[in-house]
């Protein structure tokens, strides 16, 4: 009987989280149709049955946490005959169905094996940004794994307090005393997987990166009249052409005239990025993703189009591959699809800055001294201020703003 195991979505995924079963003890189930869904650090994605059979065996639950290669379901050719009847799936421990045991490892050589044994190279990136030693936090993942959960606690606490418990708001300080009271009008409901990883990510950016924001309104008049002139013929090759089409095509060429923006920092050095890697935000029905755009400035319009669709399309079917959702270097996000007028997004670290883009609506402007109705946007860059100066953001919006406005039919 073939066994089922968590796998590994990338080389830096150390563990994943059962979401949610598809299928249930005693269903048949063919060769690579959707088993269950895990969430990692870096995507949501449906895993296929490795082979074709009945479900005999559900040996992790929804919700729990194990490491990669864990044994979490079992395929057989029949149900066995004790799982008849039964209304639940037997699960056993998920340290139990992992393998997972402090003594079956060997004691590490060094204080850097203990690091890596206990730690994700996400979490190692953090504790050396924010000089904190993992040695010293006590950890709550699988076998003792220092999460990032377990990192941001620690750092909010001031290094002095252990690590929240996981039942804790991701990223919180715990309050003094219960939020609700007994007889109150309220519903508790735990996070969802995606929820607590998006509030970690928030979390760290925010102690992170000092934000400030720089607003530029631009008219879309050109774009508007270019996206009408030509959709017809991206349609008929497969694209829609959208107004973020467009905003991508510039962003790649401001970014490729001020790398400053295209960068990263590790510790006192500025890690300037060669590939242009457009990070998308994408909503979703409980939280968002940000699959990326790989080498971007290799792509002309329609390239890009075709990339936007079929990313966001992906994205919400939960069919993205973990490299997809990893090594941008520049995000943008639309929360002017919703009606905003304008967003002040927190960076996508360890990016430095990101686009907000707004609702793209007609105004009232002036234009030669009279006024005139024209499609208006305004376009937020939120950048990091330990290497962005507000004269770097102006240049580049300004950049931004005068290719929208005279975008070129022959930049398409």
């Amino acid at each position: 009987m073939p066994d089922v195991v968590m796998p590994q979505m990338g080389e830096s995924i150390a563990e994943g989280t059962i979401v949610r079963w598809i299928k249930k003890v005693g269903e048949q189930v063919d060769r690579d149709e959707p088993l269950f869904e895990i969430s990692t650090d870096k995507v949501d994605a449906e895993i296929p049955s490795p082979a074709a059979g009945v479900l005999t065996d559900i040996r992790v639950k929804e919700g729990e946490t194990v490491a990669v290669n864990s044994v979490v379901a079992v395929i057989g050719s029949d149900l066995p005959a004790a799982a008849v009847g039964q209304p639940e799936p037997a699960v056993s421990n998920a340290r139990d169905a992992s393998g997972e045991d402090e003594g079956a490892h060997s004691e590490p050589d060094d204080a850097d094996d203990v690091r890596r044994q206990r730690s994700s190279p996400l979490v190692r990136r953090i504790a050396k940004e924010h000089h904190v030693d993992i040695r010293l936090i006590k950890g709550t993942g699988i076998s003792g794994r220092v999460t990032k959960r377990d990192i941001l606690g620690y750092i909010e606490s001031g290094g002095a307090a252990q690590p929240q418990e996981p039942s804790a708001a991701a990223g919180q300080r715990s309050p003094s005393g219960p939020v609700y009271g007994p007889g109150e009008s309220e519903q508790v409901v735990p996070m969802s997987v995606m929820r607590r990883k998006i509030a970690e990510h928030m979390v760290l950016s925010a102690h992170t990166s000092p934000h400030v924001y720089s607003v530029y309104e631009v008219n879309f008049g050109r774009v508007a009249a270019l996206r009408e002139k030509r959709k017809a013929e991206f349609e008929a090759a497969g694209a829609k052409l959208t107004f973020t089409a467009f905003i991508a095509k510039v962003m790649v060429d401001a970014l490729r005239q001020f790398p400053v923006v295209n960068a990263s920092i590790d510790g006192s050095n500025i890690v300037y990025k060669k590939a242009i890697n457009l990070g998308i935000a994408v909503a979703l029905e409980n939280g968002l993703i940000v699959p990326v755009i790989r080498n971007a400035d290799e792509k002309n319009l329609l390239g890009l189009s075709r990339a936007l669709n079929d990313l966001a399309a992906r994205a919400r079917a939960k069919k993205l591959n973990p490299e997809e959702v990893q090594h941008g270097t520049f995000t943008i996000t639309n929360p002017g699809v919703f009606g905003a007028l304008y967003g002040l997004p927190l960076i996508n670290q360890p990016q430095v800055a990101i686009l907000g883009v707004g609702a793209i609506e007609k105004r009232p402007v002036v234009v030669d001294d009279a006024i005139g109705i024209r499609p208006i946007c305004h376009l937020t860059l939120g950048y990091d201020h330990r290497l962005i100066d507000g004269a770097d953001a102006g240049r580049f919006l300004t950049f931004v703003k005068e290719r929208l406005e005279g975008f070129d039919e022959g930049w398409m």
